[in-house]
């Protein structure tokens, strides 16, 4: 098949989207697929403006600001039809569903080829941080806009069963066809063989952080839709009550990283409260593997790419209990899943002094993560796909779908 994936964001950029669409785009190569990239220009990679992969065409943008590393494109849409001709493109796949999206669905038209979306945001959590005067706007009316931003796709790729559940609701898209396809983690990304262990006690030493530190890890965008300020309350307090020499190491960029520095500069922890900033990708390992627990307070998460990198790198994880995390942690077993912040930290509490505990639930994330493999990903999205040319453009068979994929 020849592919393309829209996304709004992609290398050097770095989030949850952008892994899973290289991830995508590297698995279904693999399987054979010819695989295009549409996207926008990225001032941080001058490779953006000079050409570099012929299969990556990326549209002029400007910076979306707000704290974020994002940019806005401005799509032309005879140079990207132009563009998919020439790669003979049979299936347009958006990660987005703001502007590049909407080329997606104005290009699929005029070829007459399916364009499919994947839900990777729950925009009710995450508006009231980024939308001026987001108090007086009502959910209702972000639901008619999302409603709006997706209702012209084909079909819908959910990650989890929370998106799922969101937009089967009678309010949102129910009968859009639709079936779940949660993340997947490159496995080779994160070989333990890539970090020796002098490699990680010079990594934390770094840092300022000693071999026999328990170190707490969050890895992701420092914004407050993530809880971060509720995550960073509760490692202060665990690094108090911990018989054990605890530290907190928040890893990646956003909006709230310069507030959250402040308040443990004026809280007297800044030798046990650690901001790194943004971290490349080829990187990220070794922050993982030189780290003893995985933590993140956040509820506005789809499906988080992070939790599964901590999982295939041994962590055992505690988060604030969320449908989106019932597939990767078993609670008790690889982790805990928390009711409130009081027994987020009491549970993180309990690991600091339990090494035993943190290596079994270590060990079982290592093995719950094999459920999430890129060839286990590559091959749910491919026979989603060979459904959809299928059926295009007649109706989907949604059960059959699901059917397979539950089979596979």
């Amino acid at each position: 098949m020849n592919i393309a994936l829209f996304s709004d964001c992609y290398y050097p950029t770095k989030n949850g989207v952008v892994t899973v669409v290289i991830q995508l785009r590297n698995i279904l190569e693999r399987m054979g697929h010819h695989v295009v990239i549409v996207t926008v220009e990225n001032s941080k990679l001058e490779e953006t403006k000079s050409g570099g992969d012929p299969c990556i065409f990326r549209t002029p943008s400007i910076p979306l600001g707000l704290g974020t590393d994002q940019f806005i494109g401005f799509p032309h849409k005879s140079k990207i039809i132009k563009f998919l001709k020439q790669h003979k493109i049979e299936l347009i796949h958006s990660h987005t569903e703001f502007y590049i999206a909407h080329a997606a669905k104005i290009t699929a038209r005029a070829l007459h080829i399916p364009a499919i979306v994947t839900t990777h945001t729950m925009w009710e959590d995450f508006y009231p941080y980024y939308l001026p005067m987001a108090k007086l706007i009502p959910v209702k009316l972000v639901r008619k806009i999302t409603k709006r931003l997706y209702k012209k796709f084909y079909a819908i790729i959910n990650v989890s069963e929370k998106a799922q559940n969101y937009f089967k609701q009678p309010w949102m898209l129910p009968d859009i066809p639709s079936a779940i396809i949660p993340n997947a983690i490159d496995t080779s990304a994160f070989e333990r063989e890539k970090d020796t262990k002098e490699d990680l006690e010079n990594m934390r030493k770094n840092w300022g952080i000693d071999k026999n530190d328990t170190l707490l890890l969050f890895v992701g965008r420092i914004g407050e839709e993530k809880r971060v300020f509720e995550l960073l309350n509760i490692c202060m307090n665990v690094i108090k009550k911990s018989r054990e020499h605890v530290k907190a190491l928040f890893v990646g960029n956003g909006s709230a990283l310069n507030d959250m520095r402040n308040q443990v500069r004026q809280s007297n922890m800044g030798d046990s409260i650690i901001f790194t900033g943004f971290v490349s990708w080829p990187q990220l390992h070794t922050y993982y593997r030189m780290s003893d627990i995985f933590v993140t307070a956040s509820l506005s998460e789809m499906h988080s790419m992070t939790i599964l990198e901590a999982m295939i790198c041994e962590l055992p994880v505690v988060v604030r209990d969320d449908v989106s995390y019932h597939d990767t942690i078993i609670n008790e077993t690889n982790g805990f899943l928390t009711a409130s912040d009081d027994e987020m930290e009491t549970r993180i509490l309990e690991l600091t002094e339990d090494k035993g505990k943190r290596k079994k639930f270590g060990k079982n994330s290592l093995k719950l993560s094999r459920n999430f493999s890129l060839e286990v990903h590559g091959r749910k999205t491919e026979i989603f796909y060979e459904e959809v040319l299928k059926a295009y453009p007649g109706p989907l068979n949604e059960n059959k779908v699901r059917e397979k994929l539950k089979n596979l």
